[in-house]
């Protein structure tokens, strides 16, 4: 829900900006290429900006640059200024839909192959669409830059030739099917549809969502889409922006290749600002199949980029933004309500300040009472105000955030193209960040009496069904009714005059082939002891100054006492909580100042205790988690209350469908184990928790034996062991141990129903069990056999469910393995009447694969597709993070990357299609379904397998 201060703030440390109206030194520009302005990272100040350099073609394609030489990579962003604020009434949904269909093959690429090349590159793409702008983005090997200025041009000026009726009517179906999966079968998933239709009139454009109404989906033809594109994807409406380790003088040349011929479109004008207010106070109420009501307000604001919007933002952090805010402090520590806060949300057109609390379940929960009481909390806000404090501590976090988004090239990548879809200036970070440091306590109080104190909001009741009496007030709103005007359908030769054909001088139909093979370098990696024994792990990364330790104790779920699941995940809790020097408070407080993590998450086997800290900070970050580690406080008030919100989280999971699947899942694999044991805990274990429990857990596995530490970061390791000097006399419990139990004999294959009912959307699970985890040998050869038949978008499942038939917004299938089980596992959530067909489906693709095997040409695309995925891997710290956590986890060798590289290289066919008869055999796999079982039992029973009903652990 909360937007960031700064997005994903993006700068170059390296100095401050100059920026450039003419190339210095730069060569010759392609003819029909515009050069625009630069900025380069000088040195007399400090402050940050991107560097990019700023083009412009002659059809008005907008070009921006950034070079980062750190990695081998690119990342290619092509953002088209339209998104469902474009659409006309009656027509919503529209940007979303067009985004599917831009997938879906183009005159020179097949259907299906942008994913099926990019993947084959050893790259990742996507697209996303939201009330402003629509963007579509790769990330590859530096090598394949211009096979994708190839593919995004021909998308742009030859997609209509390849879409199709039938195209149209598939791409239809996912996007019900997403609708279904993220909004209507999702606890809460329709609030904001709903907020958005009391907030703003029918004409506004955001009075609808991007994801549309269904009956405006049906109402349209292929046509109507075609005249979407014709009008909104045109290059002048669009930037491109490219990043990483590029040459600048040849990426110009591609792009004006391939995109220079392409005609303009029609004119676009930017969107007038329409922010809006609110009369009086509107109350309505949306019930829902949820335990914990929800209580969400809201009141306009100003816009995107307005002299406010800063302080708005700053304003919803002391609002509800952390442990310090107001929200928190008088609701959620007080055990009042499971969880509330406050976030800014802003959009191009109009920005809503929201506030919400979620209730406890049970009898509990009066939304007209807790209604009064954030009225009063934001209304103590005028005679309290915003202290000089909250202030400082907001700005220690901005100046972090914008460090630590400097750590990725697709982030950078995309800040500059939203800033200069919007704002006509990727440079407009300075200005961001210029705006928020003249925030004033001042600023923050006129901007909370200004749109805040005193005036009208909507406010949003969220009930469980049948229970209306707790509801905030009698709804006084009632949405008018939608303006649909008469539907007109749109002519071929109205669509032909639209038309524009580029007129070339080469083969667009030749697709451009990779340079110079890039080579991705293994992070040099130094370790350690400790004098205590624990085991270092570290990498210098010089990119930013920060800093990243992982820290892994023996404390995991699989060291819990009978009876006592959850208790791992509790303690890490506590751990977060005061100390016994320093309140929750000052302790969070003292993090914001200097923009630090410290968190502990607890997992099967181990705590991570998690630090990120700015450089020129770790010494007193470091102290923090010193006094985290070694002197909490355990206090029965904060056990009290985080043992009440976890019992609520539960309520909360195991509402959605994903949930009940995956436990499911647990219980008929590993029934009668401790790896059936959900890894929350359940209703029953967490209420016999005590804070006793906490502690003797805490004594007896937060030790040094056995504990392993990752560093990622500008430190190199002299220093690192120096500052780790403190952990180097921790004393603590021997390393614990476990045994391995027997894991139960399966059922013959069966049907396992668990009943969602009324679900629109049914959610399937074929399972077995598998191998435990392995870097370089079995189970890793099998997830290579898997990556054709459900490991890809590509795949054979995913295109069959979604592609070809339109049962589902996604499906796929996986094999993971821990230090002692494993499994195999295929699913998709899929449309209610499609759920016997799609059992089908499965296990017909599962028999196909174990009898036949794969293909050569499938055998190829995976060599292809993994064997290139190197040069993504590393680039980050948290990957590289990651990377070094598996060494240190399962007692790898440094070059296992290397092994895994060679296997991908030589396995054989044989190897692979033996490893699909073992392990793809549809009849090994137990099917769970989580649905309507009413009207799915009659359906399953054809299968001709037994039909059991499970109701899983809670």
């Amino acid at each position: 829900m909360q937007k960031w201060i700064v997005g994903i703030a993006l700068i170059s440390l390296a100095g401050c900006s100059q920026l450039q109206s003419q190339q210095a030194g730069a060569p010759e520009l392609p003819q029909g290429v515009t050069f625009i302005e630069q900025i380069k990272a000088g040195s007399s100040s400090d402050t940050p900006v991107i560097p990019y350099s700023k083009y412009q073609l002659a059809n008005g394609l907008t070009v921006v640059l950034h070079e980062d030489n750190s990695d081998p990579l690119v990342h290619v962003d092509m953002t088209y200024h339209v998104g469902s604020a474009r659409e006309e009434l009656g027509k919503s949904g529209f940007a979303h839909f067009f985004e599917h269909m831009m997938f879906q093959g183009s005159e020179h690429v097949g259907d299906q192959e942008h994913f099926k090349l990019i993947t084959e590159a050893g790259g990742t793409l996507n697209g996303t669409t939201n009330r402003d702008r629509t963007n579509y983005f790769q990330t590859v090997p530096a090598n394949q830059l211009e096979k994708v200025l190839w593919l995004e041009a021909d998308r742009m000026g030859f997609l209509l030739g390849a879409v199709s009726q039938r195209k149209f009517e598939i791409q239809r179906s996912t996007v019900k099917n997403e609708r279904a999966q993220r909004y209507e079968n999702r606890p809460y998933g329709l609030v904001y549809e709903r907020m958005g239709e009391a907030l703003y009139p029918r004409t506004h454009p955001y009075s609808w969502q991007t994801i549309g109404y269904v009956e405006d989906l049906d109402r349209v033809d292929v046509n109507d889409l075609k005249a979407f594109f014709l009008r909104w994807y045109g290059p002048n409406n669009a930037t491109l922006t490219i990043g990483g380790d590029i040459d600048v003088e040849q990426t110009l040349e591609w792009v004006n290749k391939y995109y220079g011929s392409i005609p303009r479109g029609p004119e676009v004008e930017k969107p007038a600002k329409q922010p809006v207010t609110v009369e009086n106070d509107l109350y309505l109420t949306l019930e829902d199949k949820i335990q914990q009501p929800m209580l969400l307000m809201a009141w306009p604001t100003s816009y995107n980029g307005a002299d406010d919007e800063a302080s708005l933002d700053m304003l919803a952090r002391v609002i509800g933004g952390g442990k310090n805010s107001l929200m928190y402090q008088n609701l959620v520590k007080t055990g009042k309500v499971v969880d509330a806060g406050a976030f800014h949300d802003c959009a191009e057109l109009a920005c809503t300040m929201y506030v919400y609390a979620i209730g406890q379940s049970g009898k509990q929960g009066d939304l007209k009472k807790l209604r009064a009481e954030v009225t009063d909390i934001l209304d103590g806000l005028e005679e309290r105000g915003v202290t000089t404090k909250e202030l400082e501590e907001l700005k220690g976090m901005v100046e972090a955030n914008a460090i630590f988004g400097l750590q990725s090239v697709s982030g950078k990548v995309s800040q500059l193209a939203a800033y200069e879809t919007f704002f006509d200036d990727p440079g407009y970070l300075g200005t961001e960040l210029s705006n928020l440091r003249s925030v004033t306590t001042a600023s923050m109080e006129q901007a909370y009496m200004r749109y805040l104190n005193g005036h009208p909001n909507v406010t949003l009741s969220v009930v469980p069904r049948g229970r209306t009496s707790i509801e905030a007030a009698k709804p006084n709103f009632t949405p008018p009714p939608r303006i649909i005007p008469e539907y007109t359908k749109v002519s071929e030769e109205k669509l032909q005059q639209q038309m524009r054909v580029p007129v070339d001088d080469f083969d667009r139909s030749v697709m451009p082939q990779p340079s110079s093979p890039v080579e991705a370098v293994m992070p040099e990696l130094y370790q350690f002891e400790l004098a205590n024994g624990i085991k270092v792990l570290g990498t210098e990364y010089r990119e930013t100054p920060t800093v990243e330790i992982q820290m892994v104790v023996p404390a995991g779920r699989r060291f819990e006492p009978a009876g006592k699941a959850g208790l791992a995940k509790l303690t890490a809790s506590m751990m977060a909580e005061a100390s016994e020097v320093s309140t929750v408070e000052e302790l969070s407080s003292r993090l914001d100042r200097l923009g630090s993590t410290v968190s502990f998450s607890a997992g099967k086997y181990g705590t991570v205790v998690s630090v990120t800290s700015l450089t020129k900070f770790l010494p007193e970050t470091l102290e923090i988690m010193q006094e985290r580690l070694f002197q909490p406080a355990f206090n029965q008030a904060d056990f009290d209350r985080v043992k009440q919100q976890a019992l609520e989280g539960i309520i909360y999971e195991h509402q959605r469908p994903a949930w009940l699947a995956g436990q499911a899942t647990r219980e008929v694999l590993f029934g009668g184990t401790t790896f059936s044991l959900p890894p929350e805990g359940t209703k029953g274990s967490l209420e016999s928790i005590t804070l006793e429990d906490v502690k003797a857990f805490y004594r007896r596995y937060y030790t040094p034996n056995g504990a392993d530490i990752v560093v990622v970061g500008d430190i190199d390791k002299a220093k690192l062991n120096t500052s780790l000097g403190f952990l180097a006399d921790w004393q603590g419990m021997p390393e614990p141990s476990y045994v391995t139990p027997a894991l139960p004999s399966l059922p013959k294959q069966t049907v396992w129903l668990v009943d969602k009912p009324g679900a629109p959307q049914t959610v399937i699970r074929l399972a077995r069990q598998g191998l435990p985890y392995d870097a370089t040998g079995e189970l890793y050869e099998t997830q290579l056999a898997n990556f054709n038949l459900a490991g890809n978008f590509n795949s054979r499942i995913n295109l069959n469910l979604r592609e070809d038939k339109g049962y589902t917004y996604g499906a796929g299938g996986y094999q993971s393995g821990g230090k002692e089980v494993g499994l195999s596992v295929y699913y998709a959530q899929v449309r209610a009447d499609a759920t016997l067909p799609s059992v089908k489906e499965f296990l017909a693709e599962l028999d196909k694969m174990s009898s036949e095997g794969v293909t050569e040409e499938e055998l190829n695309f995976m060599r292809l597709a993994v064997g290139q995925k190197d040069a993504l891997n590393y680039e980050t710290p948290s990957k590289k993070a990651q990377l070094l956590g598996q060494i240190l986890t399962y007692s790898l060798p440094e070059n296992f990357v290397e092994t895994r590289n060679e296997i991908v290289a030589s396995i054989s066919k044989a190897r692979i299609d033996e490893l699909a008869a073992k392990w793809f055999n549809p009849s090994d796999y137990q099917i769970i379904v989580v649905g309507d079982a009413v009207s799915l039992k009659p359906q399953l029973e054809t299968l001709g397998l037994p039909v059991k009903a499970l109701s899983p652990t809670m």
